[in-house]
């Protein structure tokens, strides 16, 4: 279980790899605010999908790398669904 320091940092790198995730994925950003949400959300996801690959991802890049990597994942899900909702 993460410590409350290792939450806030989560969030914090979630926050940053969701804007950072929307400047990379063009087209399917939703906005700052939904973003940086997706971001946090994405943070979470990238640490998940890194495990899954047995990837370590200790250290403040390794968090860097599999947030963005997780909001990207997450973003284009969302913009997938959001196409065929339309």
């Amino acid at each position: 279980m993460l410590a409350t320091h290792g939450i806030i940092t989560l969030v914090i790198v979630g926050i940053i790899a969701g804007w950072l995730a929307g400047l990379i994925v063009k087209g399917s950003g939703f906005g700052i605010f939904l973003n940086m949400i997706i971001g946090v959300i994405g943070a979470f996801l990238g640490g998940y999908i890194f495990s899954l690959l047995g990837i370590m991802t200790t250290g403040i890049i390794g968090l860097i790398i599999a947030a963005i990597i997780g909001a990207i994942v997450l973003l284009l899900i969302v913009g997938i669904i959001r196409k065929i909702v339309k």
